[in-house]
């Protein structure tokens, strides 16, 4: 009998990587209450296995499976059909040899990439998340393929209601840059959300640009922030500290909290017992008494301080009892992309916050 390779994907996993994955988005990431939809089918659908990538040929090809939007928008309409589409419609318009599945970041939708494609389809899916963590635009995903002057990638993305008439099916060739704006445009046109196949890369590329082990982390994270709350939401919130390495920077209500939908992005500030927070999908900055606690890719993250539910900045509202809670960026699994500054000053220029001279 074939000897399966990797960690099989249970739904006791996939309860540790939505809790693990929602903490590692830093706001961003996508709703774990729809990864859970998906990734349960894929779990029961199939014996899958997330396989590491040194059991990957080198010259093996991975594609990346994505979700862009902006997690506020209300119109957002998407069906397992779509997310598996995405692969057929790649393997349709190029002659690829694909060789596997990857994730773009990590999240509660984000860690879970992939995997219903990946039972469908049945490539294998490695744990080489493009980043370990969760990032607004999708160049920061984009494994530093685009300094890569030569490569063309090739982006398929789905989405929307048919019975509103939003619905799109789009296939796109040329640069990151280009079809990733393109994306974003086709996520606006479908109600605020697109699942993507795209970016195809050799192993041995993925083995140099991406954040091995990330969904692993992600798996892990969950675990020990899901033994504390055995316990309470204090040692919840504490254990997942310990594990990061990082602390708590505030705990309180949450107050003069805004969010706005512009440009495909949810953009906003909120404070935390005088801790101040900006956002683009994910926080972006922390401070606190003119003193910066936290930027951007260091992660930062609120938690529902009665329920222990990680809260996303599409999640958060006003009078809500949160902990804030801080990581260093070098203790998380970071792709070289989170370090670039031209990729950071976008962020920056839309909170108004110096983050830069943060790197």
């Amino acid at each position: 009998m074939e000897k399966k390779e990797g960690l099989k994907l249970t739904e006791e996993v996939l309860d540790d990587v939505l809790a693990g994955g929602t903490i590692l988005g830093g706001g961003g990431g996508g709703d774990p209450v729809k990864g859970r939809k998906y990734a349960k089918i894929a779990v029961e659908y199939t014996d899958l296995r997330l396989i590491p990538i040194e059991e990957i040929d080198d010259d093996a090809v991975l594609l990346t499976a994505s979700l862009v939007g902006a997690p506020n928008a209300k119109d957002q309409f998407m069906t397992a059909r779509d997310l598996a589409y995405t692969i057929e419609m790649i393997k349709k318009n190029t002659d690829l040899k694909l060789g596997g599945i990857i994730t773009n970041e990590q999240g509660g939708e984000a860690s879970v990439n992939g995997w219903l494609q990946a039972a469908i389809s049945g490539l294998p899916l490695v744990d080489a998340p493009c980043n370990g963590r969760a990032h607004p635009t999708g160049v920061m995903g984009s494994m530093n393929l685009h300094k890569q002057k030569d490569y063309k990638t090739v982006q398929a993305c789905v989405g929307g209601n048919p019975e509103t008439g939003d619905h799109v099916e789009c296939f796109f060739e040329g640069s990151i840059e280009h079809t990733s704006k393109l994306v974003r445009m086709a996520s606006i046109e479908a109600g605020g959300l697109v699942a993507v196949a795209r970016n195809p890369v050799t192993a041995a590329y993925a083995k140099e640009n991406c954040a091995i082990g990330g969904v692993s982390f992600a798996i892990e994270t969950g675990k020990a922030f899901r033994k504390g709350l055995e316990t309470s939401v204090e040692e919840a919130v504490k254990n997942v500290c310990e594990f990061l390495g990082g602390s708590i920077l505030a705990k309180g209500e949450v107050k003069n909290f805004s969010i706005e939908t512009t440009g495909g992005f949810d953009v906003g500030y909120a404070e935390v017992d005088g801790c101040q927070l900006t956002f683009w999908n994910e926080y972006a900055t922390a401070e606190k008494d003119g003193k910066r606690l936290a930027t951007f890719p260091d992660l930062i993250m609120t938690i529902n301080a009665k329920t222990g539910e990680p809260v996303t900045t599409a999640m958060m509202e006003e009078g809500l009892e949160v902990y804030v809670i801080g990581a260093d960026k070098k203790n998380l699994k970071l792709s070289a992309t989170m370090f670039d500054p031209e990729l950071l000053k976008q962020t920056e220029e839309v909170v108004g916050k110096e983050m830069v001279s943060y790197l």
